[in-house]
Formats: C-alpha cells, structure tokens, sequence
C-alpha cells in the first residue's frame, strides 16, 4: 500500500478503550503500512499502551457516553478545530456518538477522506419505530459526509441501503481477530493452568463468557440460567470475565453479582489482559447478548476451537452457524439458554466437533488481515476519489469565462 505511506490518518472514538481493545491491531498494522495513525478520544488508563505503540494520543474533553447533547455539539466543535490543526488525509470515526459527529466536523474542515465504520447500528428491525426512525434518520444524514461507510454486518448493509445511502460507498468489512494469538491448544497443561488460575476444578464442565458487566449483554438471562443448572447439572460453573462499567446506565449493581454467585454457580474473573490464555479453561462459550455488531468475543472463542451458545440476534448470527459451530437461543429466554448449555455439557464429543467446526469457520471468515486489507483499500479508494474531484474544479476553474 504505497500510496499510503506518510498518509496522517485520525481514528475517533469515543473512549481510549475502543482504540486500544477494538482498533488496536488495525492501527498497528496502518502504521506496519507508513501510515502516520494519530488516535482521538477521551483520555483514559488505555492511553500509555496506544503510545507504546507509536500512535499518538490527543484527547477528546467533551467526548461522553452518556446522552449529553450539549457535550456533544461542543465535541463536534472541537474536532472541527482539531482537524484544522492536525490536517489529515483521513478521517476514521467509529462507535455511534463520534460516528455521527466526527463525520459532520471533518467534512466541514475539509478532510479530503472521511471514513466511517458501523460497528453496529444502534437500532434493529425488532426495535420501537420511533428508535428505528431516530437512528436511522442520523445515520442517513451523517452518511453524505463520508466517502466510505465501512459495515462489519451484512444485515445492517442491507438496512443502510434500503435508507438510500449510495451502494458505491457501502462495503462489508466484516470483522476479524488475530487467529495466531487466538488459537486451539490441544495441550493439557494450558486448560490445567487456566483453571487453577480461575480457582476452577480440573473436572469442571466451564461455561465462560467475555463482556462488559451490563443487563445489555444477556447476563439476568445468564444469571438465571445458571440457577436454574446448579442441581440439575452441578459439574457446571459459569465464569465471567469483564469488568464493571459504571457509566453505563445498564451497569449491574455490586450486590447483583453477589447474589447471582450465591444462587449458580458463578466464578466472577475480572477484566484480564491475557485473555487468550483464559479461553483455553472452557467448555464453551455463552454470549446472551441482546445487541451486538459482530461479537469479538464470540469469534474469539471460535478461533481457539470452542463452541459457542449465543442468541438469535444479528451479529451472533454471523459468528454462530446452528447446529454446526454452536447453537443459537432465542433472545430473552433462559430457559433455553440453560437447555443448551444443559446440552452441550451432557455432551464432550459434541462440543469437540462443535469446536473444530468454529476453527474452520474463524480460518475462512473472521482473518483480521482481511479486514484491514479492505479497510486500506477503501483509504485508498476515497482519497482517489478526492483527488480527481479536486482535479476536476481546478480544470473547470481555469477553462471558465475570464
């Protein structure tokens, strides 16, 4: 990609978070290409690793996550200032809030590249019309400032396009993760030291899950599912590895968690930076998840050769082939959840087989080379479109009448 080498591209984000544990292998690998890769949110723990890495850090004061609008317009207002600043040749934004208004503020300072990536659109077809209308309406109008939309779901492409967002600019990116560092261990000593780790007995059957502490990532269902298994099944025990996050409005109270470890039997892990040395500890991997883009954690644990048992949901669909990598429940029913998981327990041939099958699907589909391949192409593709507008006006500048 030589045609990108020195390019300065600025990635937005909401929090530092999303640039280190959502971007971070993409945007080393946009530096590995010459790219000088500057990363924009709001300042955070996560900031000493994104500088480690070579990528410049410039904070975001009014970034928030929570609904503030009049912060919002005054981020709008300061990237806009940082783009006349920093002048770069691509804009990047991504999460919902900074994808809309990034998008407004780089074309207004006259970014010659702005790019966008749905991450997941923050409406589905099963939402309130009025949700549907609002997301959908901001998604619309954000969209004439970009000159690529860059869709990790083939079901929100379809959505995007059927609101009349130009199929030129639409391209299914997918999502991906480092099949190298995510991979199955057949070695026993790795699953031994996992589950000493995690103060899991070595004869466990281990449901795990990945995620942030929220009610949104299915955990009332998982809670209950694991009630529900203690006497019927009590060789399972359910480990949660994530951490709590209090700006969430969803955030699960302390006391919850106590009391869902009192009623099933739950091993509450932490956040952990070696995650890939956790997975090697289940049996399985549970994602009830009521909304989702493309799961990371769900094509993780497919990459190191476990099945997994998510909802029916777009996102998890894409990860989970029914009966083959996984099983899929209905959303909102632990009853079904504890069958499946009950079933996938009673069952080690299965899930060895249900495994094998989500490695040979993560190999073919979730490479996180691919995505960045087609992420640099659509650089490349946006600023050629740039420059040959902008070789346009200049022509018909110096033709018109004197």
């Amino acid at each position: 990609m030589t045609g990108l080498a020195g390019k300065r591209v600025v990635h937005v984000t909401t929090v530092d978070m999303s640039l280190v544990l959502l971007l971070g292998p993409q945007l080393r690998a946009f530096a590995d290409a010459g790219m000088e890769v500057v990363g924009v949110s709001a300042p955070g723990p996560f900031v000493p690793q994104l500088e480690a890495w070579g990528i410049r850090h410039v904070p975001l004061h009014h970034a928030t996550r929570s609904v503030a609008v009049g912060e919002d317009v005054q981020a709008l207002a300061e990237l806009w200032r940082l783009f006349r600043q920093l002048r770069p040749d691509i804009v990047h934004t991504h999460n919902p809030k900074p994808g809309l208004y990034g998008r407004v503020a780089a074309r207004a300072a006259g970014v010659p590249g702005v790019v966008n990536t749905v991450h997941g659109l923050y409406a589905s077809p099963d939402d309130p019309l009025h949700r549907r209308a609002a997301v959908y309406a901001l998604e619309r109008m954000a969209s004439t400032c970009s000159g690529a939309e860059l869709v990790q779901n083939p079901e929100d492409l379809a959505v995007l396009a059927r609101l009349g967002i130009p199929r030129e600019k639409l391209v299914l990116l997918g999502n991906g993760v480092d099949l190298s560092r995510f991979r199955h261990r057949p070695d026993g000593e790795g699953r031994r030291a996992a589950r000493a780790s995690l103060g899991v007995e070595q004869d466990a059957v281990v449901v795990g899950t990945v995620g942030r502490l929220v009610w949104e990532k299915g955990f009332r269902e998982l809670f209950d599912a694991a009630r529900r298994l203690r006497h019927q099944r009590p060789e399972v025990v359910f480990v949660v590895v994530g951490g709590s996050d209090p700006n969430k409005a969803d955030a699960i109270p302390p006391d919850v968690l106590a009391e869902a470890s009192g009623r099933g039997r739950v091993v509450f892990a932490g956040s952990r930076d070696d995650i890939e040395d956790v997975y090697p500890a289940f049996d399985m991997f549970v994602l009830p998840s009521h909304r989702e883009g493309f799961p990371r954690s769900a094509m993780e644990a497919a990459a190191t050769g476990l099945p997994v048992i998510a909802t029916d949901v777009r996102g998890c669909r894409q990860v989970v082939d029914h009966g083959q990598t996984g099983l899929l429940v209905p959303l909102h029913d632990p009853a079904r959840l504890a069958s499946a998981i009950a079933e996938l327990a009673a069952d080690a041939e299965l899930r060895r087989r249900m495994g094998a099958a989500g490695r040979r699907k993560a190999e073919a589909e979730f490479d996180d080379r691919a995505v960045v391949a087609t992420t640099l192409g659509a650089y490349e593709r946006v600023l050629d479109r740039a420059t040959s507008a902008t070789s346009r006006r200049t022509s018909a500048s110096a033709t018109g009448p004197e």
